[in-house]
């Protein structure tokens, strides 16, 4: 992977990083061969210059697997990072701040495979989604672990907690 769209901070590091299944681009890989297919028997059939529609069908195939490799997704221990494009590229950088919410489904493939999506619920803005990547469930449990989704990175047990509350209690007696 080219990092050259990826700029990272100098506290920040790549903490998980991945791309879609190559499965992604089935739908486009199955209608560019239908395509070839019947572009081929016309020209077989009727006129051999309809074998060069079978360029057409090439090159959905083409794009769809382009469209596949060219996809990127980043989890660095600031921010959550999509990039994608075949001709041109578009970069997302969401930083963990603003992100609300993950979540993560497999369909019924997905679970026998072990692929599926992660979705990104981001503050004031569309929602971010890692598509057909492997160990979805890792991935969310490594954002949300960043964004202060799990607990046990709270500092101090109960009783330093219970004492700050009653010092802050009796700051707001006094100021009062």
């Amino acid at each position: 992977m080219s990092d050259s769209w990826l700029f990272l901070r100098d506290d920040e590091t790549v903490v998980w990083e991945g791309t879609p299944r190559l499965s992604a681009a089935i739908g486009g890989v199955a209608v560019g061969t239908v395509i070839v297919a019947l572009s081929l028997a016309a020209a077989a059939t009727t006129d051999p210059r309809l074998g060069v529609a079978s360029l057409v069908g090439l090159a959905v195939i083409a794009w769809s697997v382009l469209r596949v490799r060219r996809t990127n997704y980043v989890v660095t221990t600031r921010a959550v990072w999509l990039k994608r494009g075949v001709l041109g590229r578009t970069v997302r950088r969401v930083g963990l701040p603003q992100v609300q919410n993950t979540a993560y489904s497999q369909p019924v493939t997905g679970s026998l495979f072990g692929y599926g999506t992660v979705t990104v619920e981001v503050a004031g803005g569309p929602d971010l989604a890692f598509r057909r990547i492997d160990d979805p469930e890792t991935v969310r449990r490594t954002i949300t672990s960043r964004i202060g989704g799990d607990t046990a990175d709270v500092p101090g047990t109960v009783d330093q907690w219970r004492e700050v509350l009653a010092i802050v209690r009796d700051l707001k007696s006094a100021v009062e």
